[in-house]
C-alpha cells in the first residue's frame, strides 16, 4: 500500500485501519521526508469532526517537523496548539506530548509553545482526566526546556 492509500485511511471510517496507517505513516516520517508532501492535508485534518483524524494529524504535523524548511508548521501553528486545550480530552494528551518533538524540530516555536502550556486553562476537563493533562503539560514544558 502506498503513502496515497494511507493517508486516505488516516480520517476513514475503519479505526483500526486508520491507526495502523498512522503508525506506518509515523515511522516513515523519521526515516525520511516522503510523507512531508502531505502536510497540508494533515493541516486540513486538524479541523475534522473526528478525534481519531485530528489526532492522527496533530501526531503527522509533529513527526515531520524536521522536514519543515517552507515554513508551513510555522503558519498553522496557532491552529495546532488549540488542541492544547481539545474538546477531547485524549485528542489534548496526544496533543501536548506530541510538542516536544515539535519543538525540538522548531526551536524558533518554543517560546511561543511554552506560553501557550504555561496558561491553558484545563477547567474544561473533568476532575478524573485534569490531573493526567496537568503532568501532560509539566512533562512537555520540562522537555521543551531543555
Amino acid at each position: 500500500m502506498g503513502l496515497e492509500e494511507k493517508i486516505d485511511l488516516l480520517a476513514g471510517k475503519d479505526q483500526y485501519a486508520g491507526h495502523e496507517a498512522c503508525t506506518d505513516l509515523l515511522a516513515e516520517s523519521r526515516r525520511s521526508d516522503a510523507v512531508y508532501l502531505y502536510m497540508d492535508r494533515f493541516a486540513e485534518m486538524l479541523d475534522s469532526k473526528n478525534s481519531y483524524a485530528r489526532t492522527r494529524a496533530l501526531l503527522l504535523v509533529a513527526a515531520n517537523a524536521k522536514w519543515d524548511t517552507s515554513g508551513k508548521i510555522d503558519a498553522l501553528i496557532d491552529r495546532y496548539l488549540t488542541h492544547i486545550l481539545d474538546k477531547k480530552p485524549i485528542t489534548s494528551r496526544q496533543c501536548i506530548q506530541a510538542l516536544p518533538e515539535l519543538a525540538a524540530s522548531k526551536p524558533e516555536l518554543k517560546e511561543k509553545i511554552l506560553r501557550t502550556l504555561e496558561t491553558a486553562d484545563l477547567s474544561q476537563y473533568k476532575d478524573t482526566m485534569r490531573p493526567l493533562i496537568e503532568k501532560d503539560l509539566a512533562s512537555a514544558a520540562e522537555q521543551i526546556k531543555k
